[in-house]
């Protein structure tokens, strides 16, 4: 079974971070919200119980998501032990995803370089060496990212596929596909 962490700092984008663990969790993928405090406040003032407190090890993890939202996206950037396990992950080839402007600590991490990404419109311009592409969700290799709120559903549903669960009954279940269609 697969183990994913939700890295959360204050300033995060509730939307996009509760959004993946809502959708892990329903298809019944371990997911924790490991917080870089064992309280931690989004954007909009909405206050998030971690399930753990980021100790610097994500080793027992396949996949490290990090929402975005600002300051969130920027306390990430500048965590410099969060930089460092982001890239011990990369070297062994766990999944990292990055929605919004958290691409940005990809980055940092220097994950981005020659790869394809997108973010929130705008933040491309603080990522000089990879190739950003105006889409929902863009996959190159290891790396998954996302655009913003907007696209936090499809987002979750697509690390869900990564995962190995079924996106699909989920998208079904939760009248995801009934949304587009009208």
């Amino acid at each position: 079974m697969p183990k994913v962490a939700v890295i959360l700092a204050n300033g995060f984008e509730e939307i996009e971070a509760l959004t993946v663990v809502d959708v892990l969790r329903r298809a019944n993928i371990t997911c924790h919200m490991v917080g870089f405090d064992e309280k931690v406040t989004g954007s909009h003032a909405i206050q998030v119980q971690a399930d753990q407190v980021f100790n610097g090890d994500l080793s027992d993890y396949d996949m490290i998501v990090l929402p975005g939202g600002m300051p969130g996206s920027a306390h990430l950037r500048d965590n410099e032990l969060l930089i460092s396990e982001l890239q011990k992950c990369n070297q062994g080839g766990k999944k990292l995803a990055a929605i919004c402007a958290a691409p940005i600590a990809l980055n940092r991490a220097g994950l981005l370089e020659g790869k394809n990404f997108t973010c929130y419109d705008g933040v491309q311009e603080q990522i000089a060496n990879g190739h950003y592409h105006k889409e929902t969700v863009v996959v190159d290799g290891n790396i998954i990212t996302s655009r913003g709120p907007a696209t936090a559903l499809a987002f979750a549903y697509h690390l869900v596929d990564t995962l190995g669960g079924d996106a699909e009954s989920l998208r079904n279940g939760m009248l995801y596909t009934d949304v587009f269609e009208k």
